[in-house]
């Protein structure tokens, strides 16, 4: 795939980017959820937010923005010092059938250990993490200290902060796309990167727009959710389908991708779909 290509690919997610930050968007729209109290939980407790950062590993993103309010309605509470004073009930609350989370019996810990990081560290307040004029930097700094918390959650949460809740952070050309599982496909077939690697899909993320790498990552998230499908993907739909090469033999594997072809490669990808390994 060429620069020109490239170039193309970028610019079609850089655009959407831009429209879902002057929408304010969420996640999945405008919305977290389907449920408005639990919606307007999350934008109204920056713990719950903090919370619903944990949850969002190895589920659909509604149900683990679900999890915070599903939790209070079990507890009783969000109370910082509780949560953090009261780790049975926590785990309890995060196991009881329907459990919140598929890591059912991790859940809980990370829930109570944030609570005691907020306690010792911010006052109680998890706001404290993101005020206005730290740096993209420092944000990622104090959220990754965070048990559950890794660069990919990281990288999601100043997104949301900044795109929707409008959390001024400044130094956004230090932000960068997470590496979740849809944006790795994206980049992958789209010819943004030759490997998926961290590393790379980051100094694509900064290659295409330094001025605020984070900008391409609920884009490629979309497009990976919607139509780039791990089999199966819906191409003549997809945002991108008068600019992207449709690599769609490439699919990614653990850590990394590896190229696989399953027989001649299509124009269309839905002639030769590849086997689900996500």
């Amino acid at each position: 795939m060429g620069a020109r290509e490239a170039a193309d690919v970028a610019r079609l997610l850089i655009e959407s980017g831009e429209r879902l930050r002057a929408d304010g968007a969420a996640q999945v729209g405008g919305a977290f959820t389907f449920v408005p109290e639990a919606d307007d939980l999350l934008r109204e407790r920056p713990e719950a937010f903090l919370i619903g950062v944990l949850f969002t590993q190895g589920i659909p993103a509604e149900r683990a923005w679900l999890a915070p309010y599903l939790l209070r309605q079990r507890l009783g509470h969000l109370d910082v010092r509780r949560l953090a004073a009261e780790r049975d009930s926590v785990a309890e609350a995060v196991v009881r059938p329907p459990a919140l989370h598929r890591f059912k019996h991790t859940l809980g810990g990370w829930v109570s250990d944030a609570a005691s990081r907020l306690m010792e560290q911010w006052e109680g307040d998890a706001s404290r993490l993101w005020a206005g004029g730290s740096s993209v930097r420092e944000v990622t700094e104090r959220l990754t200290a965070f048990s559950g918390i890794g660069r990919k959650k990281a990288a999601m949460a100043v997104e949301i902060l900044t795109r929707h809740f409008g959390v001024r952070l400044v130094e956004m050309e230090s932000g960068t796309v997470a590496y979740d599982t849809h944006v790795r496909r994206v980049f992958l077939r789209s010819g943004l990167v030759e490997r998926d690697t961290y590393d790379e899909i980051v100094a694509a993320a900064a290659r295409a727009c330094p001025a605020a790498p984070g900008t391409l990552d609920l884009p490629s998230w979309l497009v990976g959710r919607q139509w780039c499908h791990p089999s199966c993907p819906e191409c003549d739909a997809c945002l991108l389908h008068e600019v992207c090469p449709r690599l769609t033999h490439l699919r990614v594997e653990g850590v990394g991708a590896r190229r696989t072809v399953a027989g001649p490669r299509t124009p269309d990808a839905r002639k030769t779909p590849p086997a689900s390994v996500e």
